[in-house]
């Protein structure tokens, strides 16, 4: 997969080096590609130039790069950079960062975001998800088709431990896409069962958040064998 990140400020250097670790082409925009900066991530292609530059994007090839990272610091240049890979150039994918929360509402498909990061909200989600077990966290949201990614860490004395993924009925357009227990992340299947202190991560609608979180609470729910 080949990616373009705008900024390579300390997040976007962040990305680019895990990224490249799982051996994806990288390449770094920034006015300030110092050889400092460039040495800490040797392995990425890098251009000194102004991303907010139709320019700039046709130089390094916007139109044939997979996914678009708009990491800079300024809010404003992320949402020129996103507008532009996604309208001039037909990026399939564009990630935005959100420096201040506020302007979190103008990340949409209308300014070419596909999926909004605000880290403060990630930094506050993960604060909650320490003080909060039990309770649904919401991890991110994705722009288009109102879908999110949500965290629940099943406490000890739930009535789902011991139960069988496979035998637990989901919300509508509710998908258990993982579950991290001791530190290890794992794709779970029908004959896992649930433990007690396992972060499950869902992908779901905003609309199916609070009868998931409900579920949880109650542990009522259960898929009959017969419908198996």
């Amino acid at each position: 997969m080949r990616v373009v990140i705008a900024g390579a400020g300390s997040v976007g250097r962040s990305i680019a080096r895990e990224l490249i670790y799982n051996d994806h082409e990288v390449l770094l925009i920034d006015k300030d590609a110092t050889d400092v900066r460039m040495a800490k991530v040797p392995d990425a292609s890098w251009l000194a130039a102004d991303a907010c530059e139709i320019s700039t994007l046709q130089e390094v090839g916007m139109d044939t790069c997979d996914v678009c990272v708009a990491a800079t610091g300024d809010d404003k240049a992320n949402l020129v950079v996103s507008l532009l890979a996604k309208t001039e150039f037909g990026v399939p994918r564009v990630v935005a960062r959100v420096n201040n929360p506020k302007n979190e509402w103008m990340f949409d498909e209308g300014w070419g975001v596909d999926v909004a990061v605000s880290t403060p909200r990630l930094m506050t989600a993960l604060v909650e998800e320490a003080v909060s077990v039990g309770d649904l966290v919401q991890i991110f949201q994705f722009q288009q088709g109102a879908g999110s990614m949500v965290e629940l860490t099943l406490p000890a004395t739930n009535p789902m431990v011991g139960s069988r993924v496979g035998d637990v009925r989901l919300p509508e357009d509710t998908v258990l896409v993982g579950i991290l227990r001791n530190g290890r992340p794992f794709a779970p299947v029908a004959d896992d069962s649930l433990e007690g202190s396992d972060q499950l991560f869902f992908l779901t609608t905003d609309e199916a958040q609070d009868e998931l979180e409900s579920l949880f609470r109650s542990g009522k729910r259960r898929r009959p064998r017969d419908e198996e």
